[in-house]
């Protein structure tokens, strides 16, 4: 049964230098796929809650950070994909976040995740999703090794 809508490549973005590789990897894979990407930033909520107000203020200084995080990436992404990717900024626990968003949305059918290429480790994210509950994830994760250049990625694509 052929699909009615695109497929969606999900890359979570993160201060780290491999979301980008990541996001490459994402966006000339559904180039070529015809598919599309979404980008997730999640903040993560203030543990500190005596100053609710200050609290307000933060949460929406965070979300302002990753609304113009999220531009500039979509905007990279078009500059050598040609494509414009979408992207939802969530608050909450960034693994529940991200488990939400793939259960909302059928058309994410692939989750993306750059890999550090420290020898400390592919990152705490990498790790839980990719490892301990690769085996229960709704959809298929591929990892993007973080050092990867734009010519090796569009060879691999």
């Amino acid at each position: 049964m052929k699909r009615q809508h695109p497929t969606k490549f999900l890359v979570i973005v993160d201060d780290t230098p491999e979301c980008r590789t990541a996001l490459r990897f994402a966006s000339l894979r559904a180039k070529k796929t015809g598919g599309r990407v979404i980008m997730l930033r999640v903040i993560e909520p203030v543990d500190n809650q005596h100053w609710a107000a200050v609290g307000r203020l933060m949460r929406e200084e965070q979300r302002q950070e990753a609304e113009k995080l999220l531009q500039g990436l979509a905007a990279e992404a078009q500059g050598y994909a040609g494509l414009l990717p979408e992207y939802a900024i969530r608050e909450g626990r960034r693994l529940g976040e991200i488990l939400a968003l793939i259960d909302q949305d059928p058309d994410i059918r692939v989750l993306m995740l750059g890999a550090s290429p420290a020898k400390e480790g592919p990152g705490p994210l990498v790790s839980k999703l990719a490892g301990q509950m690769s085996g229960s994830m709704p959809v298929p994760i591929t990892l993007v090794p973080g050092n990867l250049s734009l010519d090796e990625i569009e060879e691999m694509t």
